[in-house]
């Protein structure tokens, strides 16, 4: 179950609390029975890398994301008559 931490806006009392998704929010404090808020903080867990993303699971052929290059392209190397005719 999610913790949630809450606040009241008038004596300034905080708590944080067990609470189920389908729990209703808490709307009174405990200690003066004034209006609460709830408090919310930064994300503690931020997913990188591969896997984590809709297309990542997928086939190749169910993707719309075009696959990329495995090495880039070399340059043409110049035939030895070119490169002569070139020099002169």
């Amino acid at each position: 179950m999610p913790t949630y931490a809450y606040a009241c806006k008038d004596c300034g009392h905080a708590f944080d609390v067990f609470q189920s998704f389908t729990d209703s929010t808490l709307t009174a404090c405990p200690e003066c029975q004034g209006a609460l808020r709830k408090k919310f903080n930064s994300v503690g867990v931020v997913f990188k890398g591969s896997g984590f993303y809709r297309t990542d699971s997928r086939d190749a052929k169910g993707s719309t994301v075009s696959a990329a290059p495995s090495a880039p392209a070399a340059a043409p190397v110049p035939a030895p008559a070119t490169v002569a005719a070139a020099a002169s």
